[in-house]
Parts: structure tokens; C-alpha cells; sequence
């Protein structure tokens, strides 16, 4: 009888709990649908501001406007944390034409990729040769490249339906195209955007040249699929098509930027700290809403939301907006780097930095026994359409905070739409839906509130 008691106490104290915890979820999402502040925070750091390139003024305009932000929240801390970055500059606008015979040429959209260096002079002018993979650069070897110019056209795969797997398996080429092709003498680098739509978009993003010398680095430029698919089918009726591009950009000496953080403290455990993230910083096309600065209000608003509704956290949660993610990810490294010096005990970091579009669920890099904690809070997400809980990438920004027992996430929004904006001139405040962001924000304030609550298996 005494244990038939203690299963129905057990049932009842279950219940009561899964009770309580739909009731805080319900007041989260109504306070992020019926208050929230995420959209007008991105609409002054859009079109106010603009694209946050690092170390730009822009970059520090967005630094000083969301601190200013976080410290009329109440929070009980707000600081930024100093971090060297790297400043790179496009300088006046590409320009670039195909050439089928002296004189007759057309224009096509083209972008400097992010740390190249300049076409110096006039510009590069020479034939082509069209790759898929750095793999067939050393087929072709030297003879064939020198002199060149390399047209790597291997576009993301339609097929596959995760998009970020798409784009991952193209991604090589834009990063290290220019310094493989550069071993074999080529002038320069054309890399198709990282785009599964056609247009005439094209899209930056970061490139490396590694530890190659200098007299082998060669400019490099991402061209629209549009323009792309002109060159590959000009190139099959005219081999001896001539590319001319020009680029202005240069690396200037790196500058002080920062990390803008703010934080709750935790009433019971404040040692151990719980991090809601994105990073501040973009690409200089657009005006980075999606990319990141819709992670960065979603962010913010899990710490505003918390407080509108009076939840007290066992935990110290804190909202970090990091820099220099995009060409660099100093700020996260350095955020680790401080929290390692001074002993911090981070249990839970979560990052947005998918867009905001409509969320789908989350991915989760950390314990088998942290993940299935997470699956036993499906049901409380079903009423809002949350429904991916799975092992996966959680974000760059808090990659460096990894250990053996910090659960990492990432907040998966629908990714279908997301690289048809991705470093490109369309990533604007006008593309983001201002409920899909607000839902987003509620879903990561849901999953914060339940790991604060339940604790991460693991954890001291």
C-alpha cells in the first residue's frame, strides 16, 4: 500500500510540475507575441545602422546602441568586453565583365569575398577554366591553371533538404579556393554564391588564405548564380572567353571593438552561468537582419522577457552579442578565453544565428543524457510548433566554450529561405517577419527556462 502511495504521489508531483511548467511557457510566448521588443530593436539596428562589418563605425554604432538597450532592461550587470578584431574593406564597388571578343562584353554582379586582397593596377583580365572541387585542381595541375583565371562553379545540392548541409559542402571552395588555386599560379578566383535561388545576388562570406606566402595570394570574388550560369554556358560555346574583375578591398591594421553582455544573476546557483547568444557583427552588403542581428535581439529579448514576467532564475543567464563572428570569431574566442582565466562555470550556452525565420526546433552538441532530458520537454513545445530535438551543431559563437559537460544548442529556424539572403545586398530588415522573429525569441526563452529549472545532467 505504502508503495502504491508513493507512485501516485510521484504521478501527481509529475503532473503538477508539467502543469506549471505549460503555464510559464504559455506567459513567455504571450509576452513575446503581445509585447515584444525583438523587431524594433532590429529595425533601429538595420536601418539605422546598417551592415556591422568589424571593425567599422558601424560595428561600434551597433556595440553602444544595444548596450544602451540592455541597460534600460534592469539588468543586474551590463559591460562590454574588449576584443581585438580584424578590419577588412571593400572599398568602391566590384565590377566585372565577361569577354567573348575584344569589345564585346557584359556585366555581371560580383563581390569581393572577405579577407581577399585587391586586384591591383587595372584589374585581372585572362581565360577561364571551370572547376567543381579543389580535388580537380591538382588533376589539372600548373600547366593547365597558370596564367588563368579559376571558375569554381560547384553549386549547393538541391536535393538535400537540410539547406545547411547544402551549403556546408560547397562552402570549401569559397574558404580556401583562392589559396589552393593560387599554388598553381592562377590570377585570381571566381567562386559561384552559396545560394540555392537564382538571381543576381552575390553573396559574400569569409575566405583564408592560411599560412601561404604572400607572393601567392590571389583576389578572390563570389559571382550571382545568375552570372555564374552565364559564364559556365558562355565558356562551352567560346572556351576562349576572357573574365576581367576588379576589386578595391585591403586589410588595415586590427582595432578595439567589443562584446556587449548582460546578465541576470542566479538566486540559487548564480555560479553557474547559462549564455543566450548571437553576433552582432555582418557582412556589409545588406544590413545583417538575418545574419545575425536577428540572434542578437532574439537574445536580448530572452533577458527582457524573463524579467517582464517576474521569473527569478536559479541560474545566472546572460545575453552575449559577440563580435567579429563572420571573419574571424574573435569574440567568441575570446569570451571562452576570459571565461576560462577567470574559473566561470558555464553549464548551458544557446545560440540563434540561422535567421529569423519561423523556429522549427533545436540541435543539441552535448551528452546522450542531456539531449533526452531535452526530447522529455517535446510535449511542452507542441502547441507552438517546435518539434526538432535532435544532436547537432549548436553555433560558432559558443563552439569555444565546449567541455565535457555544458549542454551547447542552436536554435533551428525553417532554413529554406535563409541563403537566398545569406551575405548578400537582400538581407534586410524587409525580409524578416516580425512574428516568426517574436517566435523565436519565446522558444528560446522556453528551452532557458527549462534548463534552468531542471538543471543540465552533468553539471556541479
Amino acid at each position: 500500500m505504502k508503495k502504491i502511495y508513493l507512485v501516485f504521489l510521484l504521478v501527481v508531483s509529475q503532473a503538477f510540475a508539467q502543469s506549471e511548467d505549460e503555464k510559464q511557457i504559455r506567459q513567455i510566448y504571450d509576452v513575446a507575441l503581445t509585447d515584444g521588443q525583438a523587431y524594433l530593436w532590429l529595425n533601429y539596428l538595420s536601418n539605422q545602422i546598417g551592415g556591422r562589418l568589424s571593425g567599422s563605425v558601424q560595428a561600434q554604432q551597433a556595440v553602444d546602441y544595444t548596450k544602451t538597450q540592455m541597460d534600460s532592461l534592469g539588468l543586474d550587470r551590463v559591460w562590454l568586453q574588449p576584443v581585438m578584431v580584424p578590419k577588412w574593406v571593400r572599398g568602391t564597388p566590384e565590377f566585372a565583365y565577361i569577354e567573348t571578343d575584344p569589345g564585346v562584353t557584359t556585366n555581371v554582379p560580383i563581390c569581393a569575398l572577405g579577407g581577399s586582397i585587391p586586384t591591383y593596377g587595372r584589374g585581372v583580365k585572362a581565360n577561364v577554366i571551370e572547376v567543381q572541387s579543389i580535388e580537380e585542381l591538382k588533376t589539372l595541375g600548373k600547366e593547365k591553371i597558370s596564367g588563368k583565371i579559376v571558375f569554381f562553379n560547384r553549386p549547393m545540392d538541391p536535393a538535400l533538404v537540410n539547406t545547411f548541409e547544402a551549403y556546408s559542402g560547397a562552402g570549401d571552395q569559397r574558404r580556401s579556393g583562392a589559396a589552393e588555386a593560387g599554388k598553381y599560379e592562377a590570377l585570381g578566383v571566381i567562386v559561384r554564391s552559396l545560394n540555392l535561388r537564382q538571381d543576381d545576388y552575390p553573396h559574400a562570406g569569409g575566405m583564408n588564405y592560411g599560412d601561404i606566402p604572400e607572393a601567392e595570394k590571389i583576389p578572390a570574388a563570389a559571382i550571382s548564380t545568375n552570372g555564374a550560369d552565364l559564364l559556365s554556358a558562355t565558356l562551352k560555346l567560346n572556351p576562349n572567353t576572357q573574365f576581367f574583375f576588379k576589386l578595391n578591398c585591403k586589410t588595415l591594421e586590427d582595432v578595439e571593438s567589443y562584446n556587449v553582455i548582460g546578465e541576470i544573476k542566479g538566486s540559487t546557483h548564480p555560479d553557474e552561468i547559462m549564455v543566450v547568444g548571437g553576433h552582432l557583427d555582418s557582412w556589409d552588403l545588406g544590413d545583417g537582419s538575418h545574419d545575425d542581428g536577428a540572434g542578437c535581439v532574439q537574445s536580448m529579448e530572452v533577458l527582457r522577457i524573463l524579467k517582464k514576467i517576474g521569473y527569478k532564475p536559479k541560474r545566472t543567464i546572460r545575453a552575449v552579442l559577440f563580435m567579429n563572428e563572420e571573419n574571424g570569431l574573435r569574440g567568441g574566442r575570446k569570451y571562452a578565453e576570459v571565461a576560462e582565466s577567470t574559473n566561470e562555470n558555464h553549464v548551458f550556452a544557446l545560440e540563434s544565428d540561422s535567421g529569423g525565420f519561423t523556429p522549427r526546433g533545436f540541435s543539441f552538441d552535448a551528452s546522450d543524457e542531456n539531449i533526452a532530458r531535452a526530447q522529455s520537454w517535446e510535449s511542452l513545445f507542441e502547441p507552438y510548433y517546435i518539434h526538432t530535438f535532435m544532436k547537432g551543431f549548436s553555433g560558432a559563437d559558443i563552439s569555444p566554450l565546449k567541455n565535457n559537460t555544458i549542454v551547447l544548442a542552436g536554435l533551428r529556424p525553417d532554413s529554406q529561405r535563409y541563403f537566398d539572403h545569406h551575405h548578400a545586398e537582400n538581407d534586410t530588415f524587409e525580409h524578416v517577419n516580425r512574428r516568426e522573429l517574436e517566435l523565436g525569441a519565446a522558444a528560446m526563452a522556453s528551452l532557458v527556462y527549462l534548463f534552468d529549472t531542471y538543471g543540465v545532467v552533468g553539471s556541479n
